[in-house]
């Protein structure tokens, strides 16, 4: 019986479709994508047959068999229905091996749309959305209009509306992320939705809850992942999401901002801060890795971030190969990446706005003290040329020397020589570097050792530490002549630098660090640093050391240098001179760099330097010297840093490359800069850089952009998107019953400054949003998914809304506002799991650890459980639709898991404080804190039932009423007047089963 009905109706489908138009989006397109393009599609590479069946002009063309694949208005000639409809193994089409046959309603399908002509249109996705006329169905309300005219043509009901309670909690739940309380329920009554949702816009809430979904889809984490998965600071870009979001920042500036703000005219702080964005990708720090292969897989991660969260497009494909199902080439993903490759990895503070109105302060008094010096000597200018000239032509004559071999002893290390003889230190971080060099020099009499600043170093270097700095503890020098394989030790005598922090030792009266003499006085024990503070420690140093006796070795002697260092050298260059005596020059070394540059070659910095170097060798500025240097001292200090993406140089622009099959060693032709030519053509002025590009995602004559935010929305507030699969619009995606609708919001965000808050205002005021989401039984049968919006919306809350309902109910929560990641308690086993343990994993107390969830410390590789076991990501990948399981997981959390049980614990003082002098009366208040709601009979008798099951249980001693109300057997908390230990304890446990309900974390 049951097959007979499955066959009648698939013929009565048949049937319809034959009866009604085809739509080649709807009905067409599908059916190539499923079982066609994958063969016979865009990539040329793997092409089969010759055929290509995703362009008219290809189809009728036909392959290498000679045969017109369609013969518009004949299917019975059209080789693609012949190949079909064949019983031949050799012939059948897609062949057998695939185990995917077309069914007979795709054969129909593809019949009659081949009779009606063949009509192909380009991808719906792929075309700038248009603002189609509002359905006239007698409604005033766009989203409305829409949907009925929709059921109206399915036949289908609308659900009622939801009463006020579900109402008000749904908004709540959907804007901020936390349920009302009893009061804001009361006020809703008065004030009605639109009021309230005016309200809770505006709230610093909003950005809280809002920020979570595109802190999933850019993958943030505060910590690298991978093996080591060490610590990042990275927080200040989520608060920077979280404050543009409640600025209502226009989503276009916010794509800007986020991959290119540092390419703004005068950017600041702010906007570089936005690019965090796309450094949000992995960092391997495991020893002995290729740091170029690593590279690439950042890069990789990169487009594909952009491809999920920006274009809704699965770039991934074509990495390897043109995109099988989308027209986006092989060529055109190198050229997308093109865009992002000319970047490099820098790192900055991150001052406070009071930090940074001080450093601007500080140096407007420091540029006032040295116009005192021009003002006072109106002789400056010939005074600083001519110590300028002189110091240059004091200099040393140093050869940098050319590495044939560099490493470490541990072979963790891979340094790499620069075109300008430095090093530069790349991979996991090693305190055992070396490099062998052969000099021709004969009579060398010192060796010189330059710190510099590098673009890829933390805060510019020259350091690999947090903040730039570096500790050396050791340089020596071995000689191996040829034909030997003895490597002879050279002694090294007064060392000098240009600038060494005092000697400070250590409490155990060993170790030591400042001074250079501590680079050759034989221990490890003991450090060179060159920190100058705040504002000027990431500059270049020099140290020079002396060889006691002058090396003079028969050509072909190779010499080998180690250096080993407490807090790794990030970038350095070694040379050698032959002059009498060599010591390291008075000036910084930033000075004796610059006045090697003519006036005309000297950056602004530079000059300064030289400037700064002249007046600090005057005896008689000592005064106005130290005023300035003191400046210097007091400035404030970041508590902070973010990782960011910088512009490479136009003189250090990478060649991108096109990488076979992907793989990352297997470079070959080079690809500029360019976009998919099936989208919106590239803006005519924009700069041809990471700039352009996001102009060009944020053109209003892109296809994607404003489409997918619209979606990301849609998803948020409804469960699912208009397109279900988020991250992917393209042809393999389930066209969306409500295109129309899904256009009309993206050209309206555009056309109202790109503002979400405007949309999300639309989309909760419609009377499709109020609804009630309880179903009928035909409408579970006819929409079980509810893609067509006769009901409202009913799902579980997101991981962080669960937790944040727990604490706000039970009175826990804190809100304050941004700031490091907060640390949560974790079972030990967890920890004991780490591959390097987190010995910072110190769980938060008192109200920090009652905080907003979002602000919660994430761990790539250890994740929350609480987290995990409710579906939220980790980290690793961009995610643009969180999976949304129902397992006993998520109730074995909720009962157990700590921070709902210490919820269920203030929630049983605050019920036993606020909610009556009785259990009735207490039952109802506790039920209306969980679910917004007050119980009916029914539920209240089973709530009382259970308070008093529970209150039995501990007067027959099965339960520790300390135990179960703080978890001590000898402690108690403190209690409401009038409320004994029995009661905290049986309305703990009766607010962890309420706690748990399904009503208490969905929205319904």
């Amino acid at each position: 019986m049951a097959l007979a009905v499955s066959v009648l109706a698939v013929l009565l489908q048949v049937s319809s479709s034959a009866c009604a138009d085809v739509d080649f989006h709807r009905d067409v397109q599908p059916v190539l994508a499923e079982h066609c393009w994958h063969c016979h599609g865009g990539d040329a590479e793997d092409r089969k047959g010759g055929l290509r069946l995703d362009r008219f002009e290809e189809a009728v063309k036909g392959g290498e068999s000679g045969s017109p694949a369609i013969v518009p208005g004949n299917p019975d000639q059209s080789e693609l229905i012949r190949r079909i409809v064949s019983h031949d193994a050799d012939v059948v089409m897609p062949p057998p091996d695939q185990k995917k046959p077309v069914s007979e309603l795709q054969l129909q399908i593809l019949k009659q749309w081949i009779q009606e002509g063949a009509e192909y249109k380009k991808h719906w996705a792929f075309t700038s959305p248009q603002k189609v006329a509002i359905p006239d169905i007698g409604v005033s309300h766009p989203v409305d209009a829409f949907i009925l005219e929709r059921l109206k043509k399915e036949n289908l009901s609308p659900a009622p509306a939801a009463t006020s309670a579900a109402l008000c909690r749904r908004v709540y739940l959907d804007l901020i992320g936390l349920p009302p309380s009893p009061e804001e329920l009361a006020a809703f009554e008065t004030d009605g939705l639109e009021v309230t949702v005016d309200k809770l816009l505006a709230s610093e809430r909003f950005g809280e809850k809002w920020a979570r979904q595109w802190l999933d889809l850019a993958r943030y984490s505060d910590t690298n992942g991978y093996e080591k998965d060490m610590l990042r600071e990275q927080w200040a870009w989520r608060d920077w999401v979280m404050n543009s979001i409640n600025r209502d920042m226009p989503y276009s500036q916010f794509l800007i901002e986020q991959i290119a703000g540092d390419l703004l005219p005068e950017a600041t702080q702010d906007q570089i801060i936005a690019t965090g964005f796309l450094r949000n990708s992995m960092i391997n720090e495991e020893g002995a890795i290729v740091a170029e292969q690593f590279r690439m897989a950042e890069m990789f991660d990169r487009v594909d971030c952009i491809g999920k969260a920006v274009l809704g497009l699965s770039t991934q494909c074509a990495q390897c190969h043109s995109h099988k199902f989308d027209p986006i080439t092989h060529d055109e993903y190198f050229g997308m990446f093109a865009f992002l490759n000319n970047s490099y990895e820098a790192k900055s503070w991150v001052y406070t706005v009071d930090q940074q109105r001080t450093l601007v302060e500080l140096q407007q008094k420091i540029e006032a003290a040295e116009n005192r010096i021009r003002t006072e000597r109106p002789q400056w200018n010939d005074q600083l040329n001519a110590w300028a000239g002189e110091l240059a032509s004091r200099q040393i004559a140093w050869q940098p020397l050319d590495a044939i071999e560099l490493g470490s002893v541990s072979g963790l290390n891979h340094p790499t020589q620069e075109a300008d003889k430095s090093l530069l230190m790349k991979g996991h971080t090693s305190n055992d570097v070396f490099m062998i060099s052969t000099p021709e020099l004969q009579g060398v009499t010192g060796l010189q050792l330059e710190a510099l600043p590098h673009r890829d170093l933390p805060h510019g270097g020259p350091g690999r530490s947090h903040n730039g700095t570096w500790a050396i503890n050791e340089v020596e020098v071995f000689v191996q002549k040829p034909e030997s394989k003895d490597w002879e030790k050279q002694k090294l005598v007064n060392a000098t630098a240009d600038f060494s922090e005092p000697e400070v030792k250590q409490a155990d009266g060993k170790k030591a660090s400042g001074p250079v003499s501590h680079l050759i006085d034989g221990t490890d024990e003991t450090t060179w640093n060159a920190d100058r503070g705040p504002g000027r420690r990431n500059q270049p140093s020099v140290a020079v050391l002396q060889f006691e006796t002058p090396l003079n070795y028969p050509a072909g002697t190779q010499l080998k240098i180690v250096w080993r260092m407490g807090d790794m050298l990030g970038c350095g260059r070694f040379s050698i001179t032959t002059a009498a005596g060599p010591t390291a020059p008075l000036a910084d070394h930033a000075a004796m760099l610059a006045v090697r540059l003519s006036a005309e070659q000297r950056t602004i910095d530079q000059t300064r330097a030289i400037f700064s170097a002249w007046r600090s060798s005057v005896a008689e500025l000592k005064p106005i010297n130290d005023e300035i240097d003191g400046l210097w001292k007091s400035m404030p200090a970041a508590s902070t840093s973010i990782l960011h993406l910088a512009e490479r140089e136009a003189a250090q622009h990478r060649t991108t490359r096109l990488l076979d099959r992907g793989s990352w060693d297997q470079p070959t032709r080079p690809i500029e800069p360019h976009v998919p030519a099936e989208l919106n053509p590239f803006p005519a002025e924009a700069p041809n850089n990471r700039l352009g590009f996001a102009l060009w995602l944020t053109d209003s004559r892109a296809p994607l952009t404003a489409r997918v935010a619209v979606n990301q929305i849609w998803q948020s507030v409804f469960g699912t998107g208009l397109v279900e699969t988020a991250e992917d619009f393209g042809t393999r995606a389930p066209v969306p019953e409500y295109r129309e609708l899904l256009d009309w919001l993206a050209v309206d965000l555009m056309e109202n400054g790109w503002s979400r808050k405007h949309v999300i205002r639309t989309i909760v005021t419609s009377a499709a949003y109020q609804r009630s989401s309880s179903a009928t039984p035909e409408q579970i049968e006819r929409d079980p998914g509810n893609r067509l919006l006769a009901r409202g919306p009913r799902f579980r809350a997101d991981a962080e809304v669960v937790r944040d309902i727990a604490l706000t109910v039970s009175g826990l929560i804190h809100h304050k506002a941004g700031g490091p990641g907060v640390i949560p308690p974790v079972p030990q086993n967890v920890l004991d799991y780490n591959y390097v343990y987190p010995t910072y994993w110190t769980p938060a107390t008192g109200s920090e650890r009652y905080r907003r969830t979002v602000y919660g410390f994430r761990k790539r590789s250890m994740p929350d459980p609480v987290m995990s076991n409710l579906d939220a990501p980790n980290g690793d990948v961009s995610c643009a639709r969180r999976v949304r399981s129902n397992t006993p997981l998520a109730a074995l959390t909720g009962l157990n898991e700590i921070i709902f049980v210490e919820s269920a614990r203030a929630m049983a003082l605050r019920v036993l404080k606020e909610g009556g002098t009785d259990d009735s009366q207490r039952a109802s208040y506790a039920f209306l804190l969980c679910t917004s709601r007050r119980p009916n009979e029914a539920e209240h008798a089973e709530l009382m039932t259970l308070v008093q099951s529970r209150r039995q249980r501990l007067a027959d001693g099965w339960l520790n009423p300390r135990e179960v109300t703080t978890g001590d057997p000898a402690a108690l908390p403190p209690l409401p007047e009038n409320a004994t230990p029995q009661d905290a304890a049986a309305w703990t446990l009766v607010a962890r089963v309420l706690l748990n309900l399904d009503e208490t974390v969905s929205k319904n």
